[in-house]
């Protein structure tokens, strides 16, 4: 039972992938083998089909193991797949560089409760340092946890508690305006999932990560829609588009800079937006943060 009064298992029950490792494996193969059409990896796909993708058989086959112990690892009672194997059934489904890191993070999932990442005094001076570019700071749970303001002003308000709500989960699938934002609000939800995803499967012991992922499972049909997929994705780099109130639509580069808590853990992801010199996307950014500098943002 978790401070909010709700049971972990209530949430398990609702969706694979939280609060045990053994049973978010059996579900993230049965998600990913449901993506794969048969006809693509060389099986006729004639006749009525009861589900959807691979049959258990199938996979099994093209993976080299047998049906028993794929079903075994389906069900949660095959728990120490060997590398090979694991390696065979990457293959057989296609997993991509990420998809593959966590299904050996379900493998090899360990107990106890994530590292406390706090964001040091020298992280917030290196924030207020790039005046001139859009940063802020998420957890694994995607809580934002830090933002200069030009990054705060940006994505939506978070200097104002009032305007939006501090964690990127939330306010994509509980809060309309994030539509608005984001006009590729649906590519950007979709991350935010995976990312919770990846972090549940590296903390399964993580009782507010699991409340945050039950609760979104509960209020948004869209995120259970996305999290029955089996999304996996993990902070990289690449380009967003977003729409500010007085700056207009934005298409901007991005990088995610990572400050473990501990070696080996996820500890705090910076994010990090810019636009090429001389671009107009770069003079927008120029003028918002001249503007937020004449008029202080309370924090």
């Amino acid at each position: 039972m978790d401070s909010n009064g709700i049971s972990l298992a209530d949430g398990i029950d609702r969706l694979d992938g939280i609060g045990d490792s053994r049973r978010a494996l059996g579900g993230f193969l049965r998600a990913r083998r449901g993506r794969v059409a048969p006809e693509h990896v060389g099986i006729a796909g004639g006749g009525r089909r009861r589900v959807h993708g691979l049959r258990r058989e199938e996979l099994a086959q093209l993976a080299g193991i047998s049906v028993d112990y794929y079903v075994r690892l389906e069900q949660g009672r095959a728990t120490q797949p060997s590398p090979e194997v694991l390696d065979a059934l990457a293959k057989a489904l296609g997993l991509d560089a990420a998809e593959r890191k966590h299904l050996a993070t379900l493998v090899g999932a360990r107990g106890g409760p994530p590292p406390e990442a706090r964001v040091s005094p020298l992280l917030r001076q290196v924030l207020d340092g790039m005046a001139h570019v859009p940063a802020f700071v998420t957890n694994h749970r995607l809580d934002v946890l830090a933002w200069n303001e030009l990054g705060g002003e940006l994505i939506g308000g978070l200097a104002d508690p009032g305007r939006r709500d501090r964690n990127q989960a939330r306010y994509f699938f509980l809060d309309p305006a994030s539509r608005t934002v984001f006009p590729e609000w649906a590519d950007r939800a979709a991350e935010s999932v995976g990312q919770l995803r990846v972090s549940a499967g590296r903390y399964p012991d993580d009782a507010e990560l699991a409340t945050l992922i039950t609760d979104l499972s509960t209020h948004s049909a869209d995120f259970r829609r996305v999290w029955a997929t089996g999304e996996v994705v993990m902070c990289g780099a690449g380009r967003k588009r977003l729409r500010h109130p007085s700056a207009g639509l934005l298409t901007l580069d991005y990088e995610t800079l990572h400050v473990p808590a501990t070696p080996g853990e996820t500890g705090l992801i910076v994010h990090v937006f810019g636009a090429e010199e001389g671009s107009r996307e770069a003079a927008a950014l120029a003028r918002l943060a001249m503007a937020l500098r004449e008029v202080p943002v309370t924090a």
